[in-house]
């Protein structure tokens, strides 16, 4: 079991994301639940490209304080919209032979997305933690709307397990028994 945290960076983990607060405490409790019961946290960054407001070298690129990683904890940058492609996440994976991937972070209509998909097309067990992922109003879709969407309707019983915060710490307790 590892915990990924995608794209939580300083530019874009602001306020107005939907329902913040309690995205940002539910990835809090699930960052130290993981550290207490030995389950790997892995960060994810995403690289727009040179000249973006979001690229390598900026402060906007770095994870976001609330939820910073300390030690040895691991980050994989991307500058597509998968974590599985090109970064060296789908490798380091396999080479330690984990199968089940706790997805939380931004956002839900793009990488978080991407990143449930991808992770079941290379047949990791996925989960999601409700609202441990978040985005913005897009043009199309509020950002609740687009929360519900993927969460209660295209990942969940397809792509991923979409269970509770509090039932994904049982399941992190339990491994660290």
């Amino acid at each position: 079991m590892v915990l990924l945290v995608v794209d939580a960076q300083k530019l874009i983990t602001v306020p107005e994301l939907y329902r913040f607060d309690e995205f940002e405490s539910n990835v809090k409790l699930l960052i130290g639940e993981a550290r207490k019961n030995g389950v790997e946290v892995v960060y994810i960054r995403h690289d727009d490209g040179k000249g973006k407001p979001l690229t390598k070298g900026t402060d906007g690129f770095e994870i976001y304080e609330g939820f910073a990683p300390q030690g040895d904890e691991r980050i994989f940058d991307k500058t597509v919209n998968s974590p599985f492609r090109d970064s060296g996440l789908a490798e380091y994976l396999e080479s330690i032979g984990e199968t089940e991937l706790i997805v939380t972070g931004l956002q839900t209509d793009y990488c978080i997305d991407a990143t449930v998909k991808c992770g079941f097309e290379r047949g990791f067990h996925m989960i999601v933690p409700s609202y441990a992922n978040t985005t913005f109003d897009n043009r199309f879709m509020s950002a609740g709307d687009s929360y519900e969407y993927y969460n209660e309707f295209m990942w969940k019983n397809r792509y991923a397990e979409c269970v509770s915060v509090e039932e994904t710490v049982g399941r992190m307790s339990k491994k660290g028994k």
